[in-house]
């Protein structure tokens, strides 16, 4: 299995609800790269995105593009392609650097809201070693959070039991403070499919487990990768 997959994709649907819908790309990539479109009466925000075949008619059922966001400095994917195929700006966090000179299409900085989507950006970490910019999304009045990479569902997120997984490299320090104010009713993550029922609950458990679980999760990456 590929970590990233490349030529012809085979879009799956993901996390459909009133508010938006995912998509994976390319299902068969290890990595299971999630992107997602938030539909606000301000018009229709896709969230790091990875281009697919069917894209655009999955969007049209949602509305009008109303432009991109990238969420996370590594996550810059399909984002300008998409952008100037809807005739959009990518949207960028004011504070987020060495991401708008990489992507070649119109950049709008933007803190706070998210034009009037309802959606307000929030600072998830900011840090040189690791090198990594994360911003996330959220929506009290939906009860929807975005997090593009702290979090995930991806298998290699995940150990034995857990629904919803920090961040391999994050593990023996979890994002708490950015994360543990929230009580969402449902999470969309940027590796996997998101968390659409007792997202709280398992949002709670994925931090406060984090550090203790740390070995077990390293432990199966290392199996995996010697059977693999």
């Amino acid at each position: 299995m590929p970590m990233k997959g490349n030529g012809s994709t085979a879009l799956r649907e993901i996390d459909r609800f009133e508010g938006g819908v995912g998509w994976i790309a390319y299902p068969d990539e290890a990595m299971e790269r999630a992107s997602h479109a938030l539909a606000t009466d301000d018009g229709l925000w896709l969230v790091d995105p990875v281009d697919a075949d069917g894209l655009d008619d999955l969007l049209a059922e949602f509305g009008d593009v109303a432009g991109v966001v990238v969420c996370l400095d590594r996550h810059k994917r399909d984002a300008a392609k998409i952008a100037r195929r809807h005739d959009v700006a990518v949207h960028l966090p004011t504070w987020m650097s060495g991401v708008a000179s990489k992507i070649d299409a119109p950049i709008e900085r933007f803190t706070g809201e998210l034009g009037e989507s309802g959606y307000e950006l929030f600072e998830i970490r900011t840090s040189s070693l690791p090198p990594w910019q994360e911003a996330g999304l959220h929506n009290p009045d939906t009860g929807t959070l975005v997090v593009p990479e702290s979090v995930g569902t991806a298998d290699y997120f995940l150990t034995d039991g857990e629904r919803l997984g920090v961040h391999p490299m994050l593990r023996l320090s979890p994002p708490r403070d950015a994360l543990d104010r929230y009580s969402p009713d449902r999470i969309l993550v940027g590796h996997g499919d998101g968390v659409l029922t007792d997202a709280a609950s398992a949002l709670d458990t994925a931090l406060s487990t984090s550090t203790r679980d740390a070995a077990s999760l390293y432990g199966k990456t290392v199996k995996q990768f010697l059977l693999g």
